[in-house]
């Protein structure tokens, strides 16, 4: 057996594997680490496929940004385990319902997929393009950056514009907040920055 097929089988298996930890284990933190496993696993298919872009994509977004987030929010919480033991036996049957849907789906589209070959001749215009000799990632580097690169501008003016107007519309001054006038700081002379003030027993100062 080539070494190319042990390390698919070992990597199919691992992922499989750590599957089914994130849906069995009862500790989240244990779950989410299964999750960093399964998705580690998942790149180096991708890897084994030529798909090396998205094998970074997969490592780069959802192992460093979205499970790491998900790790410390869940190690954060006061988690009542005995409340999620309770819970996950009360879903069970239905989760075993929509599990039992979506192994169905997974094969009749692996069926499907093998029996007409439409997995390897979709793949063929961005491998067999100008370049054919190009990686994956450059590949789709060029296609994204050259031939599409006003669309992935516009797009990302379009998250921008987003952003701002998250920002605005959850921007609220409410009246009666001391807060920090950074001008007024910059432009205090010692003349203005300290004064003295008489007090008298049992009295503060106000303002």
């Amino acid at each position: 057996m080539a070494l190319t097929a042990i390390a698919f089988y070992l990597m199919a298996i691992a992922t499989v594997g750590a599957g089914f930890g994130v849906v069995s284990a009862r500790n989240p933190v244990h779950s989410v680490l299964w999750l960093i496993l399964s998705f580690f696993s998942a790149a180096g298919l991708f890897v084994l496929m030529g798909a090396e872009f998205l094998a970074m994509l997969l490592v780069v977004v959802y192992v460093g940004a979205v499970a790491v987030l998900f790790l410390f929010v869940v190690m954060m919480l006061d988690v009542d385990f005995a409340a999620l033991r309770q819970g996950f036996a009360r879903y069970m049957p239905l989760g075993l319902v929509i599990a039992g849907f979506l192994a169905g789906e997974m094969i009749l589209v692996s069926t499907t997929v093998a029996s007409h070959g439409a997995a390897r001749s979709s793949l063929g215009p961005l491998a067999s393009g100008a370049h054919p000799t190009a990686t994956n990632a450059e590949a789709i580097g060029r296609v994204l950056y050259t031939d599409y690169i006003y669309f992935f501008q516009a797009a990302g003016l379009v998250l921008l514009v987003a952003m701002i107007g998250a920002i605005v519309l959850t921007l609220r001054h409410k009246p009666g907040v001391r807060r920090q006038v950074i001008m007024d700081q910059v432009l205090r002379t010692p003349a203005t920055g300290m004064r003295v003030v008489d007090l008298k027993s049992g009295e503060g100062i106000d303002g």
